[in-house]
């Protein structure tokens, strides 16, 4: 039997199945989205000039400048960022976005020497490499993982300043990445390239998530005698809403909450995940919601 030494390491207590399998199935995501990250980026971007916004457009640039590894100094950009967000938003958080963080560098420094280069048609160049990078993101962001970056500071920020937009910030700092490529490589084309791959790697990562209609999504009903954690947690964690309904049991006439939630179909995971965390004995009812209208869903118009 699989185990851990408990408190004192009396009692080994056993790893349930579902942990393991949720393990495994975050490793082969990260794996496998680490890999098509780096593809893009060592067969399509780099080597073209292309450096489509965040820390990964500011490495590329670097490495243009002054031949230092992408990957290593992606690593090196998020440190200070990575001791903050410990501190503003707990380690339990932050453990998938350092792990998304330095598997994909590793995976772009590791692969670098052995992958081929494409530099033909540049259009080619920036589907290709929006398809490849927006898929391997999405990979890793549906098992709750990050590549830190401009997305863990503008979630820092907001948390500081609330009327700053999270998606405005990203948008705001991506420009100012690609608008920099003008000086860097003495070119207009680059940023021109740069923003055809943004759109199409976004248009990827949303697809592979949340699928063609980004008002559609699933709802949750939890019953758990543990839902104030689990309440805290998602509001925390992934900045969803919750609402409380009181209940009271047919049977046992126990009076209680149940957690109504609702969020895009990839995150389901992650609420299971903080659910089964705190209470392995919760009851979940899930459903579709059809159409969402919202913020963090479809805005109306």
């Amino acid at each position: 039997m699989i185990g851990l030494c408990d408190k004192g390491c009396g009692i080994m207590k056993p790893i349930s199945p579902n942990k393991i399998q949720t393990f495994l199935l975050d490793a082969a995501f990260f794996l496998v989205g680490s890999l098509l990250y780096a593809v893009s980026v060592n067969t399509f971007t780099a080597p073209n000039n292309i450096a489509p916004g965040g820390f990964t457009g500011i490495a590329t640039m670097l490495n243009y400048l002054f031949e230092l590894p992408i990957g290593a100094t992606i690593v090196a950009m998020n440190l200070p960022f990575f001791i903050w967000g410990a501190l503003e938003l707990g380690k339990n958080f932050l453990v998938k976005v350092v792990i998304g963080t330095i598997l994909t560098s590793l995976a772009i420094d590791a692969t670098a020497p052995y992958l081929p280069v494409y530099q033909g048609d540049m259009m080619l160049t920036c589907i290709f490499g929006g398809l490849l990078g927006g898929a391997g993101l999405a990979l890793i962001f549906m098992r709750g993982g990050a590549t830190g970056g401009t997305d863990l500071i503008a979630k820092l920020l907001t948390r500081r300043i609330r009327v700053l937009s999270f998606a405005h910030l990203i948008l705001a700092a991506d420009l100012v990445v690609i608008l920099s490529t003008v000086p860097v490589y003495g070119t207009i084309e680059s940023p021109l390239y740069a923003l055809v791959m943004l759109f199409v790697m976004t248009k990827v990562i949303d697809m592979v998530m949340y699928g063609t209609d980004s008002g559609t999504g699933k709802m949750l009903f939890v019953i758990s005698r543990q839902s104030q954690p689990i309440k805290d947690r998602i509001l925390r964690e992934m900045d969803r809403g919750v609402t409380e309904l009181k209940s009271r049991g047919g049977f046992s006439g126990v009076e209680g909450e149940v957690l109504l939630c609702v969020v895009r179909r990839g995150e389901m995971h992650r609420v299971f995940d903080i659910v089964k965390q705190e209470d392995d004995k919760a009851f979940v009812i899930v459903g579709d919601a059809h159409e969402i209208t919202g913020e963090g869903f479809r805005e109306e118009t």
